[in-house]
């Protein structure tokens, strides 16, 4: 278990550098953006996402 968590984080890192490194002022417009909405935005953002994020989990699991 603790295995496939350290490889879900390391996998997570990847993706997450992927932007900045591959086009930096795209990432950094992006950034700029996502720090000027609100807070309520924010959290349904995050919310779909992690609503995402486990519907994937579970189809691939």
């Amino acid at each position: 278990m603790w295995q496939d968590l350290f490889a879900a984080l390391a996998l997570v890192l990847v993706i997450e550098g992927i932007m900045p490194f591959l086009n930096p002022q795209g990432w950094r417009q992006t950034m700029s953006s996502i720090a000027q909405m609100d807070d309520k935005a924010l959290r349904i953002a995050g919310l779909v996402s992690m609503i995402v994020g486990v519907g994937l989990l579970y189809l691939a699991r």
